[in-house]
């Protein structure tokens, strides 16, 4: 039994591992699609006073008394991100009240629907409902990943589902501000040395956690040191 479990847990560290590397080619690769359509829009300049995090920034946990900051710069379409999601799901769960949990934007022009993606979660934030598009575009990613045509509709069904204002959704969506605050993660990202997704910084250092257990330990050791 113990074999089959260190086993399974190789083998999740291997397909996390992958993915982000994944991620990367998509980053890089000369025939993504940088613009226009559906597709991601073509990265934006660096940041020229790039922050890890920003007064603005969306927190997936606000505690009182936080003696921790982890940010992830993430792609919704990205499967190296949907594999960590449930790893970053049980971190905010067992550290939530002591760690301030950040997401950023981060989409890749390599990924049809994240610009799409990053814009529904923008407008739900506009209504207050940032966490839960958040979650419910990682834990759907599999019905509308990698897909070659637009989803702009299963996220409106998303909105729908969350009682969003529809015709506000519509509007924010759509709008240059939402498509400038997504800008400002990713000009920040490409500032800090973000090349793919997920990267993730804590307390404002770069880091790379393999899994579950090893983010556990950096958080441990951050949390003892303060």
């Amino acid at each position: 039994m113990k074999n089959a479990k260190k086993q399974l847990l190789a083998a999740l560290v291997l397909l996390v591992a992958l993915a982000v590397a994944f991620g990367s080619f998509l980053l890089f690769r000369p025939d993504a699609d940088g613009g226009g359509g559906n597709g991601a829009r073509a990265l934006p300049e660096p940041a020229t006073d790039a922050r890890v995090v920003r007064a603005d920034s969306h927190r997936l946990t606000e505690p009182a008394g936080s003696r921790v900051t982890v940010v992830e710069f993430l792609d919704f379409e990205c499967e190296g991100c949907g594999a960590f999601h449930p790893v970053m799901d049980r971190l905010k769960k067992e550290y939530g009240d002591r760690v301030t949990f950040v997401a950023r934007y981060f989409p890749m022009p390599g990924h049809r629907n994240s610009e799409s993606a990053a814009r529904a979660a923008e407008a739900a934030a506009r209504q207050g409902r940032f966490r839960e598009m958040h979650d419910k575009l990682f834990t759907t990613q599999a019905r509308w990943g990698e897909a070659r045509e637009p989803k702009d509709s299963v996220f409106r069904a998303y909105a729908r589902e969350l009682g969003l204002d529809m015709a506000r959704y519509d509007t924010d969506v759509a709008s240059e501000r939402t498509a400038e605050r997504i800008a400002l993660d990713q000009r920040d990202g490409l500032a800090l040395g973000v090349q793919g997704t997920p990267t993730f910084f804590v307390d404002g250092e770069r880091v790379s956690p393999r899994g579950y257990e090893d983010f556990k330990a950096l958080i441990e050791r951050r949390l003892t040191k303060g």
